[in-house]
């Protein structure tokens, strides 16, 4: 018995970029395109038609004719969360050239299975179609760097407020100065040197010099 094609949707607003990605997706035996959109409302409106398996979405498509849902202009973040509310079994797949964190994040919130660029390898993105309809989660490479960044600085403790003067000792202990060398340079003795460093770990929440420097730069403090 000869397995059913995926049902694929392409939405774009680019009327070649959008054929081109027709025509790839067309080549594979196993993969069928029943629509194409030009806007975010019209692939609403096409996925409820044909309920197809997959939708690959741009992100930016500007609202074509005056074509509305509901009066709402929908980009294709917009436009992928209106399918996964209406169309259930239905998977989209982000196919776009932008990768800034708040397009990433904006269309993993709105629900999409996956995030791919344009300019990757036919083979990855017909891959990627396969994969999300089979249930996967498909992020390009530079897409999954991204998110790992982001989730690292997320767990980042807030900023600490700092002192004038806890600050110059920071600065002075990542230049790799001692405490008494420290106590020469701004005049003071090796016990305001050792109270201000004890105030810059609280602060920080770390116990020794090495990491208040580190998590310091990380933070932007230094």
């Amino acid at each position: 018995m000869t397995a059913l094609p995926i049902r694929v949707i392409v939405a774009d607003d680019h009327p070649i970029v959008r054929s081109g990605i027709a025509s790839l997706l067309s080549l594979a035996d196993d993969i069928e395109v029943v629509a194409e959109a030009a806007n975010g409302a019209e692939a609403v409106a096409l996925a409820q038609e044909h309920r197809p398996d997959i939708v690959l979405m741009d992100l930016r498509m500007p609202v074509a004719g005056g074509a509305e849902l509901d009066g709402a202009e929908l980009d294709g973040a917009a436009a992928t969360a209106r399918i996964i509310e209406t169309v259930p079994g239905t998977r989209v797949l982000i196919l776009t050239t932008y990768e800034t964190d708040d397009h990433i994040l904006g269309a993993i919130e709105a629900g999409a299975s996956g995030y791919l660029l344009k300019a990757a390898p036919q083979e990855e993105i017909l891959a990627g179609v396969r994969s999300v309809v089979g249930g996967q989660t498909v992020l390009a490479p530079a897409i999954a760097a991204k998110l790992v960044a982001r989730m690292r600085q997320d767990k980042l403790p807030a900023r600490p407020k700092l002192s004038t003067r806890e600050l110059e000792v920071l600065r002075l202990v990542a230049a790799g100065d001692s405490n008494p060398v420290i106590a020469k340079r701004l005049f003071i003795s090796e016990a305001t040197v050792k109270t201000h460093l004890l105030h810059v770990f609280e602060k920080l929440g770390v116990s020794d010099r090495t990491r208040a420097v580190t998590l310091a730069l990380e933070l932007g403090v230094l």
